[in-house]
């Protein structure tokens, strides 16, 4: 069966955010005299939101009024420079394309921040995607089900005529619980291992597998 709508993750899935990430999370750090990250250190705290991502970031027993601070001037930085290095994957403008023209809907659900998901989708994605919701206060991050039920509402569509596209073990709990199928890319912040080894059925290394999968 080919899908009606694919809902795509963000950081890691359609765009490779990590540089521009990494950059904000050691220039915070350097305001505060603290050390800084490697590029493998920042890759393994995506995924959970930018509050898990400075919170994993700082020396241990840094105190939580510190961590907000930080979270707070975080945000300032990388809203000015979330683009500096960021780019689409390669196929990836291609691969949308190509949905768009086989009447496939296309929504992007991601727990970064929210301000920062529309910025990036507007400049790298214009009038692309049906729906784009990041993280916003008093709605639940995935892996809760909460906003890909959200987008599946707005979309009219049911879970069974989606499926969710994303890099990390979130995104395969986020299926699991929204009840949608799931298709993980190696491409992005975890390995092709990790993936299996934390469940995932379906992995795709390049955007003409994952068209494939998604148009049957």
């Amino acid at each position: 069966m080919t899908y009606t709508t694919a809902i795509f993750d963000l950081d890691g899935t359609i765009l490779d955010t990590l540089a521009d990430l990494a950059s904000s999370v050691n220039h915070t750090l350097a305001q505060h005299e603290m050390p800084g990250r490697s590029l493998d250190e920042v890759r393994q705290a995506l995924g959970y939101g930018m509050k898990y991502l400075i919170g994993h970031s700082v020396p241990p027993k840094t105190p939580e009024a510190l961590i907000q601070q930080l979270l707070t001037e975080f945000k300032a930085h990388y809203a000015v420079h979330c683009m500096d290095f960021t780019a689409p994957y390669p196929g990836i403008k291609e691969l949308l394309a190509t949905l768009h023209r086989h009447d496939i809907g296309c929504a992007v659900v991601s727990n970064k921040g929210d301000f920062a998901v529309q910025e990036l989708i507007d400049h790298y994605f214009p009038h692309v995607f049906d729906a784009v919701v990041g993280e916003r206060t008093g709605v639940r991050r995935k892996p809760a089900p909460d906003v890909v039920n959200e987008v599946m509402r707005g979309l009219n569509v049911t879970r069974k005529s989606c499926v969710y596209i994303g890099d990390s073990e979130v995104d395969i709990s986020t299926a699991a619980n929204a009840g949608t199928d799931c298709i993980s890319v190696d491409w992005g912040f975890r390995s092709r291992a990790f993936l299996i080894a934390r469940g995932a059925s379906h992995i795709v290394s390049t955007t003409s597998e994952l068209l494939n999968a998604i148009v049957k």
